[in-house]
């Protein structure tokens, strides 16, 4: 599948085969241990957000999950 950038296609394909690797070979492994595609995935994220802007794709409440956003306003 694409990314809703074209500029961001490949990105999308780097992450998605560093996190499928990561996750058959360490994750179900038993191994959760550290972040190899962290860096990948900001970079895709970055070029997503731009995209949005840029092709003007009204995103006004919708919530993206982040380090911050775990929980909802009426969760306890």
């Amino acid at each position: 599948m694409n990314s809703v950038g074209e500029a961001c296609t490949e990105l999308k394909r780097e992450y998605d085969q560093c996190f499928n690797r990561w996750f058959a070979d360490k994750f179900l492994k038993g191994d959760s241990a550290g972040d190899p595609c962290g860096q990948l995935f900001k970079r895709y994220q970055l070029c997503v957000q731009k995209a949005i802007k840029e092709k003007d794709i009204p995103i006004e409440g919708l919530e993206f999950m982040g380090p911050s956003k775990g929980k909802t306003k009426n969760s306890s």
